[in-house]
């Protein structure tokens, strides 16, 4: 089984359609299952944020896994795969293991090096745990990105080299409102996103915050840590009209703050829902500032002054190209270990059969000697495959590795079969001994 990795992103289409194909919810579940379970793919997950959507799958046939997914994700989106194809990706094997890297890394971002994607990635495969869609292939090469995405932003500067969404909004803010300390700021929604931009509005020194969601009691518990205060939901209108300085990041599929809504007036808008949350009509308002993700991509205003931008980039860049070559060069040995168990396995058995035999022949063999005998034909055997055994897992740390335990497996006429069992067993111990480890 290999990874793949099919998908588009800020980089490859435009936010309207990226609206179309984002999936979440029941919606997301569903596509998750739907991709697992097509005969070409044996585990899947579903990154879906404001910026991109990409399957993550592991697949025995190239072509037929690709096309399927595809396919899939024009389902789901209703998105005509004609229109679909032209702003899809496709990376695998190697190449799905670096674009995953880079993505947790910050490098593939709208915002160079923002920290967010981390926690989406982490979210991503929670949910394909929990929905039992990923095996110990995913399972552990997720896991690593991860682990590469936190070391990235710990010994770098990609952190302060990009500024977050919301980081860039507010810098926007101040260029059409002047300073934003003294201004009254409205966040709508109290989800993750939402966190994140009240907390970096109470960093940037606002203390009049408005958090207003749905469900009211979560908009309060949100209020309360940023010393800000809660309203309702029906009450959006009335808190619109006293606003300075709007954020809106929802989960809803519809229009939350139309035209009619928003009084003419100076004020900031800050759109980073997806599918949007403004109606685009709300740009038209005299004295009306809208920003949203589709104006950000256009227009290319995430890129600010370099501030170290460089040297974080090649120093993440030189990071992940030595954590995607040490991870391969582990998987591809691990990929030999269960033909190197299967060879040895084999050797072992027609050690103990021609023991049995010699005992059989011989009956009055002292039993001295008998123990003698087979300790030197144990040590024959395991000199006999030292150097081949060391030999192929060192082969296999190569781009065509698999072809020289397939070439053992061949020679030594191994039952295909055996590799696949052991390689299940050891999974089986691993993610049992993750468990112990975690209690």
């Amino acid at each position: 089984m290999s990874v793949l990795v099919v998908g588009l992103s800020h980089r490859t289409a435009p936010v309207a359609l990226l609206e179309q194909v984002s999936v979440t919810g029941d919606a997301l579940v569903k596509l998750l299952h739907d991709v697992q379970q097509d005969v070409r793919v044996a585990e899947a997950m579903v990154v879906s944020t404001c910026n991109r959507v990409e399957v993550y799958a592991t697949v025995d046939r190239f072509h037929a896994a690709v096309n399927a997914i595809s396919e899939l994700l024009s389902v789901h989106s209703g998105v005509p795969m004609e229109r679909l194809a032209g702003h899809l990706y496709v990376h695998y094997e190697d190449r799905a293991v670096e674009h995953l890297f880079s993505v947790g890394s910050g490098l593939d971002s709208m915002v160079l090096g923002e920290g967010q994607i981390l926690g989406q990635i982490r979210s991503a495969l929670k949910l394909a745990q929990e929905q039992g869609t990923v095996g110990p292939t995913l399972n552990e090469l997720v896991q690593q990105a991860l682990r590469v995405g936190k070391r990235s932003h710990t010994e770098t500067g990609i952190d302060r080299a990009g500024a977050s969404l919301v980081g860039v909004g507010l810098t926007l803010a101040e260029r059409a409102l002047g300073p934003i300390q003294g201004r009254r700021a409205l966040v709508v929604g109290a989800g993750s996103m939402s966190a994140l931009s009240a907390a970096t509005l109470q960093r940037a020194g606002v203390t009049d915050i408005v958090i207003v969601n749905r469900t009211h009691e979560r908009a309060v518990r949100l209020a309360q840590t940023v010393g800000g205060r809660a309203a309702r939901f029906d009450d959006l209108t009335a808190e619109l009209a006293e606003a300075d300085l709007v954020i809106s990041c929802t989960g809803a599929t519809d229009v939350v703050v139309t035209v009619d809504m928003v009084p003419a007036r100076q004020m900031f808008v800050l759109d980073l829902a997806l599918p949007h949350d403004v109606d685009p009509a709300v740009r038209s308002l005299p004295g009306v500032t809208l920003v949203d993700l589709e104006s950000m991509q256009d227009g290319d205003i995430t890129e600010t002054d370099d501030g170290g931008r460089a040297e974080a980039v090649a120093a993440v860049r030189e990071i992940v190209t030595r954590e995607v070559a040490a991870y391969l060069s582990a998987e591809r040995a691990a990929r030999v270990t269960p033909t190197v168990v299967a060879l040895r396995s084999k050797a072992a058995d027609v050690v103990e059969a021609e023991l049995g035999r010699l005992a059989s022949r011989v009956p009055g063999l002292d039993g001295r000697v008998r123990d003698e005998v087979a300790q030197t034909v144990r040590r024959v055997v395991d000199k006999l495959l030292h150097e081949p055994t060391v030999r192929v897992k060192q082969l296999a740390e190569s781009p065509a590795g698999d072809h020289y335990a397939e070439a053992l497996r061949e020679l030594f006429n191994l039952d295909p079969k055996v590799p696949d069992a052991v390689r299940r067993v050891d999974s089986v111990e691993t993610e049992t001994n993750k468990k112990e480890v975690g209690r």
